[in-house]
């Protein structure tokens, strides 16, 4: 009988149905699966429709995943017939007493190196000591969640002793000129000096990007010949195109030229986040306000969105309407975090902050403050707020977003304080 390693989870509740229980946050520990082949077979529609939604979960962008209705035997008998894949999930109702007996067929086709994972209903310590030593890659007691899923794949294929992936935080604004790039920017900076952590700025705007005029930079290259030399890029490659900000925030520059038409095709962007979240533990992608397939799939594949709006109706049509396509495009993620910006300019109409965040059915992690002089100040001598005035509100804000980004903190209601203009309330851990 080809062998084919595993554990079990004593604590879950028996069930033919599979039931996803998966909550937000459950899968941050999850790293994206490499590039595998998976064939399911399933007795129930729960399984079928969990496994479709494993599908689209932005960690199993590479993995190549097929699953239909069948039992055991079914499987045995389509891989009699053509190679098996890199794993194989069975879920079945078969008594424990008769499931070596099933699984035996399976065994003389399954390639040596085939895992296999077996979801069932019966929480038996003898039936699982008998499955590992057949070599059984894992085995799971039903009901199970999307993050149970993921996380024995991850087990299974990942090598714990790799080098971690870096996280990778995107930044959009709802509506041009809201100050996305600018809280971009000073949260990269914040998270690099307070916390001594490698970051990677990478301003995605290729066209109108502002990162080396924030830095007061003029690299010679940058983001532009990392897109458009993609069989070129590797980490020696990449060093050479990062202009270094400070001691621990290096830049991937947009050559802010209009010397040809950018037109980005959708995975141009793909290799360029893989090498940097092998190259710094914090990736800072500064997203241009458009809509593209390229902007879907790079915010679809971020750890972290941040979205920056001012409190105006279009900024809230245009928030509304990011929210429920991103909720649509990472189903199994937590929401973006929301950041309200330039609140309280002077006779301008504005929407009430609780209003807009109802709207949108999120609290905001950081209400920011108008503040020209500021902000102003700070732009047209490429420093950061920080640097400017290192105990105004707004540098207390992004010291705090740094910090809740990172996962340093846990987020409580922003609320007004002073005169009424300022900072989201985080409660350090």
């Amino acid at each position: 009988m080809t062998t084919i390693d595993y554990t079990i989870d004593n604590d879950v509740r028996r069930d033919s149905i599979a039931v996803d229980t998966t909550r937000p946050g459950d899968l941050d520990i999850v790293r994206p699966l490499p590039r595998i082949s998976i064939h399911a077979f399933c007795e129930s529609e729960g399984m079928l429709h969990l496994l479709d939604q494993c599908a689209r979960d932005r960690r199993m962008s590479k993995v190549t995943l097929r699953s239909n209705k069948g039992t055991i035997s079914s499987a045995a008998a389509m891989f009699a017939q053509m190679p098996t894949p890199n794993l194989i999930i069975l879920e079945t109702s078969v008594d424990p007493a008769n499931l070596l007996g099933e699984l035996a067929p399976l065994a003389e086709v399954c390639d040596a190196s085939t895992k296999v994972i077996i979801i069932a209903k019966h929480n038996d310590i003898r039936l699982y000591r008998e499955l590992i030593r057949n070599g059984i890659s894992e085995y799971l007691v039903g009901p199970v969640s999307i993050a149970d899923i993921l996380q024995v794949v991850s087990n299974i294929f990942i090598d714990p002793q790799t080098e971690p992936l870096g996280r990778s935080i995107a930044f959009i604004g709802a509506k041009g000129g809201c100050g996305s790039s600018t809280v971009a920017h000073n949260c990269a900076w914040g998270i690099s000096s307070l916390f001594s952590t490698a970051v990677i700025l990478a301003d995605l705007d290729l066209p109108y990007g502002t990162a080396n005029i924030d830095f007061d930079q003029d690299p010679a290259q940058g983001i532009a010949e990392a897109v458009y030399s993609p069989e070129r890029l590797d980490e020696v490659f990449l060093d050479r195109l990062l202009a270094r900000c400070s001691d621990h925030l290096s830049m991937l520059a947009a050559p802010s030229m209009l010397d040809r038409a950018y037109d980005i095709e959708p995975g141009a962007f793909a290799p360029i986040l893989e090498i940097l979240q092998r190259s710094a533990p914090v990736a800072v992608l500064d997203v241009p306000h458009v809509w593209s397939e390229w902007t879907r799939r790079v915010l679809a594949e971020a750890d972290e969105i941040v979205v920056t709006a001012m409190p105006d109706l279009a900024n809230l049509r245009n928030a509304k309407n990011l929210f429920d396509s991103l909720k649509r495009l990472r189903q199994n993620d937590k929401p973006p975090h929301l950041v309200l910006n330039q609140v309280g300019v002077p006779k301008r109409p504005e929407i009430a902050v609780d209003d807009f965040c109802k709207s949108l059915e999120v609290d905001p992690c950081a209400i920011l403050q108008f503040d020209a002089a500021l902000f102003g100040s700070a732009a047209n001598s490429g420093r950061m707020v920080a640097e400017v005035d290192k105990k105004a509100p707004a540098a207390e804000t992004f010291s705090q977003l740094a910090h809740l980004l990172t996962g340093r903190t846990t987020v409580k209601k922003a609320r007004k304080q002073g005169l009424g203009k300022v900072l989201g309330m985080l409660a350090r851990k």
